[in-house]
């Protein structure tokens, strides 16, 4: 069903976090004016808006997770920030420069993003930021020289937001990725693991970066996440699926009724989020509606 009384008129809800106390945030792309963050308690009524006075107006917003303190963090692909936003609704942390894309360089203390699209924390706290939408135009390279052009990559900050180190895609062969849509730690190992989108592939490294394998998929790879359980999921996207996976890219389920705006169905389907009573939730990037799916009762 659609619990969520989203305002009429406004773009796609690319994504849903849900914090220990069950509140429920919605990210939505909106015109300007419109509000874009909202919080939901656990009986779905609205609790509180975050106003353009305290993130700003979002260019294209990506993706919404919720760490281990119930911070809310939110990605804005175009203008290649990470806002850090406390569980008031108060902004905590920025990350990047806004409206400046290019290269983390620690030595340098150049510390810029490039199409931020979404964010990982590993049962210790460390952050992980994926990165690069297909090297989307504009290409900033004259605007900060040395920079790697786009390639996707991932950027990996201690909790307390300190560079540890980055990895980049470079588009081609094994432990490569052109894209860095979705991202996930797998909670029993801390693996890190990167829907690579147009590839339809996941790319798996350890916590610190070292290539461990390639999955390939048949579908697109929008978005990855572990379950309460530990299970693995993907959305699919424009499939209007989320698929539930072994370790090995194995289907183990599919749930979602294909393409469309019909009941069940996603335009693209995308971030994903579960309640303490298991129930699924996913955005829409195209349809401004939130996705609940309830597990089967026997």
């Amino acid at each position: 069903d659609y619990p969520f009384d989203l305002p009429m008129g406004s773009g796609g809800a690319s994504g849903v976090a849900i914090d220990s106390r069950g509140n429920i945030w919605v990210l939505q792309r909106a015109a300007a004016g419109q509000p874009q963050l909202f919080q939901f308690d656990r009986q779905y009524r609205l609790v509180r808006t975050v106003p353009d006075l305290v993130i700003g107006r979002l260019e294209k917003g990506h993706g919404i997770k919720v760490d281990g303190q119930d911070n809310v963090w939110i990605t804005d692909a175009n203008e290649s920030i990470v806002l850090k936003i406390s569980p008031e609704g108060k902004l905590l942390a920025t990350f990047g420069v806004r409206g400046k894309r290019g290269d983390w360089d620690e030595a340098k203390g150049q510390r810029l993003l490039w199409q931020p699209l979404d964010v990982a924390f590993a049962p210790g706290g460390d952050i992980y930021i994926a990165q690069g939408h297909a090297n989307e135009s504009p290409n900033d390279a004259e605007l900060t020289p040395g920079n790697h052009i786009g390639a996707a990559r991932i950027l990996h900050l201690n909790r307390n937001g300190k560079f540890i180190g980055q990895w980049y895609g470079n588009q081609i062969g094994p432990g490569k990725f052109s894209m860095a849509h979705g991202i996930a730690v797998d909670p029993k190992n801390s693996d890190v693991w990167i829907g690579d989108r147009e590839e339809y592939r996941l790319v798996v490294y350890d916590r610190d970066g070292k290539y461990k394998k390639t999955i390939a998929m048949r579908n697109l790879m929008c978005a990855v996440a572990f379950d309460p359980h530990g299970n693995l999921w993907v959305s699919t996207g424009r499939d209007g699926q989320l698929l539930k996976l072994d370790r090995d890219g194995k289907v183990l389920g599919a749930v979602g009724r294909g393409s469309g705006i019909g009941t069940g169905q996603f335009i693209e389907a995308t971030y994903m989020a579960w309640d303490r009573d298991g129930n699924l939730y996913s955005g829409d990037t195209s349809v401004g509606r939130v996705t609940r799916m309830s597990p089967q009762r026997h």
